[in-house]
């Protein structure tokens, strides 16, 4: 990642945590001030990839698109959550076996 891409990020960092709106013009200010040069088409790209969006709501949603499809599923009905419990034991009994190999970690 180059010196200009981490400014624009640190730049949206910036603007995200005093809650202002991110927007090119902000941006190009904030790397101005910094002394730091940046190519003008960053500075609308991070402009429209968070319009209309939380910048502290992404960070603290990371890892929950992931858990979010399962949970979207499981409100399908409950024949779903039947059919993924013998998966879910199956998964386990697997574990298990790889812990019966004769030796440990620290023998």
């Amino acid at each position: 990642m180059s010196i200009a891409e981490k400014a624009i990020v640190y730049a949206t960092l910036i603007l995200a945590d005093d809650n202002v709106d991110v927007t090119a013009d902000k941006l190009e200010a904030i790397t101005k001030a910094a002394n730091v040069p940046v190519e003008p088409i960053y500075f609308s790209l991070f402009a429209k990839a968070f319009e209309g969006r939380d910048v502290n709501e992404l960070l603290l949603n990371v890892g929950s698109a992931a858990a979010a499809a399962p949970a979207g599923g499981a409100a399908a009905g409950a024949g779903a959550a039947a059919a993924d419990e013998p998966a879910a034991a199956a998964a386990e009994e697997e574990e298990e076996s790889d812990e019966d190999m004769g030796f440990g970690l620290f023998d």
